[in-house]
């Protein structure tokens, strides 16, 4: 199941039409994928910069063309012993902080205005410029044999599966990615999610201040409600992306400079 196949069924489940998804999960991962339905799709630029956390496992001793479990091997098989944990651990640390890193060929990274993976599906060379992110959080968990389960978080942008390939890289044995399950996307985390079979037209939602809780919060009063409802700012000591409420409502989210906050995604009417 694809993230779009899980965006078709809800929006099948509860009768609307627009619903879209923060952050694509491979088809072969499991975990959180937050959905934003109705007014709250106009929000999905301010989830953008939050950190995600991934449970991953990679097979040490093979490379892919997709640098997952999905793709075709890639050159022969690692030969000889495997490396010590401790060799494991050491090196998954150096992926910590920011870093420039390649996208996988198989991706949907665009090379000459098209998608990297329809020119690879056509056996055609793909050469996608690095492009900087950052690793926050890297734990080595356990390894087992050839398979190496860790846990990382990451910005926006990052392939956990190009950080299994260029472990295998480094460690000097290849690797792909054999499992992932997206834990966490800010405070939002995959164990207050709702599974998608328990999806029901009368399912109540979360509310878009849960969803924005990592921003700060503005409280209006009825006239600030009113002005900000019509566009007009309000004064405000806020610097920086603020979300502005009317009781539990978020009636915008706003951009401050200290003095005044401006709204600029208004989702309450008039």
């Amino acid at each position: 199941m694809t993230s779009h196949d899980v965006v078709a069924r809800a929006r099948r489940v509860l009768g609307e039409r627009s619903i879209g998804h923060t952050g694509t999960l491979d088809p072969f991962a499991t975990g959180l994928l937050v959905l934003l339905v109705g007014k709250g799709t106009r929000v999905a630029r301010f989830l953008d910069g939050l950190g995600k956390t991934y449970l991953a496992t990679a097979r040490l001793g093979q490379r892919t063309a997709t640098d997952d479990l999905t793709g075709e091997p890639v050159g022969p098989a690692h030969e000889g012993p495997l490396p010590a944990r401790e060799e494991i651990a050491r090196v998954l640390a150096g992926f910590l902080g920011v870093q420039a890193q390649t996208p996988p060929a198989y991706s949907a990274r665009k090379q000459g205005g098209e998608r990297a993976y329809a020119r690879a599906r056509r056996g055609e060379p793909v050469e996608l410029a690095p492009s900087q992110v950052t690793v926050y959080q890297a734990e080595l968990l356990s390894v087992e044999g050839a398979e190496v389960t860790f846990r990382v978080t990451v910005s926006t942008g990052t392939y956990v599966r190009a950080i299994a390939r260029d472990l295998g890289e480094r460690l000097g044995t290849g690797a792909h990615l054999t499992a992932l399950r997206r834990e966490s996307i800010g405070s939002l985390r995959v164990e207050d999610a709702l599974p998608l079979d328990a999806l029901a037209p009368d399912t109540p939602l979360w509310p878009l201040g849960a969803v924005l809780s990592h921003l700060p919060r503005v409280p209006l009063d009825e006239a600030g409600r009113v002005d900000v409802a019509h566009g007009r700012a309000v004064e405000g000591v806020v610097s920086g992306t603020a979300v502005l409420l009317a009781g539990n409502e978020v009636i915008a989210v706003a951009e401050g400079d200290g003095r005044w906050l401006r709204p600029t995604v208004v989702l309450a009417a008039p």
